[in-house]
């Protein structure tokens, strides 16, 4: 493979110790329904504005050391007329890009669904290694519920993610491959631990068909955990302990590391989390965060548009990146949300 020394330094500098990846990959359908919230119109020049301030935080390269683009924002430029992309390589972060088109209903399996993207990928993957991306993410949506997930679900979410996992190492990109285990439902701990499992079983299964070198990739999985309409809430030792027998009856030690979705946690738990698993360690991988709204909610909620709030917003996620930076090395405390 031409770029088979590359993918690994790459996907071992995505995990360095204390450091982590920002999910800033949002849709411009999800981007506008948190901006909503937040009473800021969402339009191409609002997304600028806000991926500027979170990506030219003072030092967020202590913490981050990736970043997930979306399509339209590894076309533009930051406030000061950089391209994002350029701006992040220079503060020592890696560029990335969010590479499906989102997931549609797969056909004679109501309530579950495939993700799209695979036509035209080559292609696609391509110009955006030219524009300056060197890692890549694709995600699949298993749902659980009554009588799903299915094998045909399971099976065909692996397949294509374990496509698209080919495709972009072939053009020089890291493959982060999300299987995420949606935390939506009643379902308990251990209904979600053995869906999780064969989840992962499928995916690598597909993977090693596919041939992909799994020292050139990334997981990015959910956690086990209680369904968020579950009466019981297994807690933050439960699921640390669950989430690391999966991971280790189902990854290979040759992966070079796990990066978490927080998967609509709370910023303070899906932290919380990560330290009680690496507090376990050692582990054969890294385990580290990509975390999308449990990094970024705290300041979105700050800067609210305006730009007069932008250095307190961008305190909030400086903090909120120290606090995961912590928790790599299971050295987190509640305490540091106080200080």
């Amino acid at each position: 493979m031409d770029y088979e020394h590359e993918l690994i330094e790459t996907a071992r500098a995505l995990v360095a110790p204390g450091k982590g990846i920002l999910a800033a990959d949002e849709s411009v359908g999800t981007i506008g329904k948190r901006f909503a919230k937040i009473g800021v119109p969402s339009t191409a020049e609002t997304h600028r504005t806000y991926r500027d301030m979170l990506f030219t935080t003072p030092d967020i390269e202590e913490f981050i050391s990736g970043v997930i683009l979306y399509d339209e924002t590894i076309r533009q430029e930051s406030l000061g007329g950089t391209p994002f992309a350029q701006l992040l390589a220079e503060k020592g972060i890696i560029p990335g890009i969010k590479v499906d088109i989102g997931t549609s209903e797969l056909a004679l399996h109501p309530g579950e669904k495939i993700t799209q993207g695979l036509d035209g990928l080559r292609e696609r993957l391509e110009e955006y290694r030219s524009m300056g991306a060197r890692f890549a993410k694709w995600r699949a949506v298993i749902t659980i519920g009554p009588g799903i997930p299915t094998s045909a679900c399971v099976s065909a979410n692996a397949h294509a993610l374990s496509r698209y996992a080919a495709l972009a190492q072939e053009a020089g990109l890291v493959p982060v491959v999300e299987p995420e285990v949606l935390m939506d439902g009643d379902h308990d701990l251990d209904h979600c631990e053995t869906v999780t499992t064969g989840v992962l079983r499928s995916v690598f299964r597909e993977l090693t068909r596919q041939g992909v070198m799994l020292e050139g990739m990334l997981l990015k999985p959910s956690m086990t955990i209680s369904g968020k309409s579950c009466a019981h809430q297994a807690s933050v030792q439960d699921v640390a302990e669950a989430t690391v027998r999966t991971l280790l009856r189902t990854v290979p030690a040759v992966v070079p590391g796990i990066v978490f979705l927080s998967g609509g946690q709370s910023s303070e738990v899906a932290t919380a989390h990560l330290n009680a698993m690496n507090k376990m360690g050692p582990h054969p991988w890294e385990l580290s965060y990509s975390y999308g709204r449990a990094l970024q909610e705290p300041a979105l909620t700050i800067w609210h548009g305006e730009q007069e709030n932008t250095s307190a917003a961008q305190a909030a996620f400086y903090h909120r990146g120290k606090c995961n930076s912590a928790a790599r090395t299971g050295s987190y405390t509640p305490e540091m949300e106080r200080s």
